[in-house]
C-alpha cells in the first residue's frame, strides 16, 4: 500500500468517526434543547438579557443579572406595536410588537415593558427566544405571531393573534388565515391557552367581560358590510357572531363599560355604539372624528377614542359633546391608560413607537381604567 493510499484511508476513517461524533453531539444538543423549560427575558435593562434556560425539573439559572449603569437610559424595543395594557403591579406599560409579517417569518412577535416616560424597562420579556427551534423546543412552546388587540383580565394577558395566511412550502398554496386568542400568565409569562375562532380570519381588537367572555372585532372591508362583525367567545372556548353589519361600520376598538355593555368604535363612522350583553343597541354616541381605532373607558364613564386615520384623541363626557384633546398623531392605534402616570399611551403601529398624552388638568385620576 502506498503512503498516499494509507493517508486516504486514515482520512476516511477520521471522517467517519468525526461524522459519528457530530451526530452524537447533535443528538445530545437536541435532547438538551427539547427538554428546556419555558423562560422569559431578565427584567430590566442590563446583562445578561436572557437567563440561561433551565432544564425541565425546576432548576434555577445561576446567572446574576447586572443592571445597566444609572447614567444610561434606553429607548425603542418596539416594532409595529398595535396595542398596550398597563401592569399596575410592575408599574409598566406592556407593549406587544408584531415583528415581521408572517409571510417573512412566523412566530416573530415579542413583548416589551415600557416605563412611564417612554424609556425601556425590559426590551424583551416574552419572546426573548428566536423564532424556530428556540421557541418550538421549550415546554410549553411559544407561539406568538401577529398580536393586534390586547387586554388584561386579572393576571391573564389576552392577545388577538392569528395563524396561517402564509405560503405552504410543500404546495405553494396560501394557508387559510384564522383568528386565535392567546393567553399568557402576567406574572410568569407562560403561555396558557390558544383558542381558535373558527370563521374569523383575524380579530382586530378584543375586550374581556368580568365573567371571562371575550368580544373581538372583525373590521372587514369598506364595501362589504357582511364582513363587519363582533365575535363572542365564551370562557369554554365556544365562538359565535355577536353582531354583524349595520349599525357597525368597520368596527375596530372595543371595550366593556361599567354596566357590562359592549362598546365599539368604528373606522367607517364617528359612531361609538354600546350593545347590551343580549345584543341590542343601548345608545349611539359620536366621537369628534371618524376613522377610529382605540377606546379607553374610565370608571366615571368618560371615554377616550383615538382616530387611526385622522390622528385625534376624542374625549367623550357623558351627556356632553365630544372634544379633541390631542391632534395629528400618526397611526393612532389601540391605546391604553397608564394609571401610574395618569396618561394615555397611544401605539403608533407602523411608526414603531408610542405617544404619551398627559391627562393632568383634563381628567381626574379616580382609579384605573379597564386597560
Amino acid at each position: 500500500m502506498t503512503r498516499t493510499n494509507l493517508s486516504l484511508r486514515r482520512l476516511r476513517a477520521f471522517g467517519t468517526a468525526s461524522a459519528l461524533s457530530l451526530l452524537v453531539i447533535a443528538g445530545k444538543a437536541s435532547a438538551q434543547q427539547s427538554s428546556l423549560d419555558y423562560y422569559v427575558g431578565n427584567a430590566g435593562v442590563g446583562l445578561p438579557v436572557a437567563p440561561s434556560a433551565p432544564a425541565t425539573g425546576g432548576e434555577k439559572s445561576q446567572d446574576t443579572f447586572a443592571p445597566v449603569s444609572k447614567n444610561v437610559r434606553m429607548y425603542g424595543a418596539l416594532y409595529s406595536v398595535e396595542s398596550c395594557v398597563y401592569d399596575a403591579r410592575r408599574g409598566v406599560i406592556v407593549a406587544p410588537s408584531r415583528g415581521v409579517n408572517q409571510s417573512v417569518r412566523a412566530n416573530d412577535a415579542w413583548i416589551a415593558f415600557i416605563n412611564h416616560d417612554g424609556s425601556v424597562h425590559t426590551s424583551r420579556w416574552l419572546g426573548i427566544q428566536n423564532a424556530g427551534a428556540e421557541r418550538d423546543n421549550m415546554t410549553p412552546s411559544l407561539v406568538f405571531n401577529e398580536p393586534y388587540g390586547s387586554f388584561l383580565h386579572g393576571d391573564m394577558l389576552f392577545y388577538a393573534d392569528r395563524d396561517g395566511g402564509t405560503t405552504d412550502p410543500a404546495t405553494g398554496q396560501t394557508t387559510p388565515s384564522v383568528a386565535v386568542l392567546r393567553t399568557f400568565d402576567l406574572v410568569t409569562g407562560r403561555p396558557l391557552k390558544s383558542i381558535t375562532v373558527a370563521g374569523s380570519p383575524w380579530l382586530n381588537d378584543i375586550a374581556v367581560a368580568s365573567d371571562g367572555t371575550v368580544y373581538g372585532t372583525n373590521t372587514g372591508a369598506a364595501d362589504r358590510p357582511e364582513t363587519w362583525m363582533i365575535w363572542k367567545v365564551t370562557p369554554s372556548g365556544e365562538s359565535s357572531v355577536f353582531a354583524k353589519g349595520a349599525p357597525l361600520a368597520m368596527p375596530n376598538g372595543i371595550e366593556v363599560d361599567g354596566d357590562g355593555n359592549i362598546v365599539v368604535v368604528n373606522i367607517g363612522s364617528a359612531d361609538v355604539i354600546s350593545f347590551a350583553p343580549d345584543g341590542h343597541v343601548v345608545r349611539t354616541e359620536q366621537a369628534a372624528q371618524s376613522g377610529n381605532e382605540g377606546l379607553v373607558i374610565m370608571r366615571d364613564g368618560v371615554k377616550f377614542v383615538s382616530s387611526v386615520r385622522q390622528g385625534g384623541i376624542s374625549m367623550m363626557v357623558p351627556g356632553a359633546r365630544a372634544t379633541l384633546i390631542a391632534e395629528n398623531i400618526p397611526s393612532a392605534a389601540s391605546m391604553c391608560y397608564d394609571a401610574g402616570a395618569n396618561q394615555l399611551v397611544v401605539p403608533m403601529n407602523a411608526n414603531n413607537g408610542l405617544a404619551f398624552i398627559s391627562l393632568k388638568g383634563i381628567w381626574p385620576a379616580r382609579g384605573p381604567a379597564k386597560r
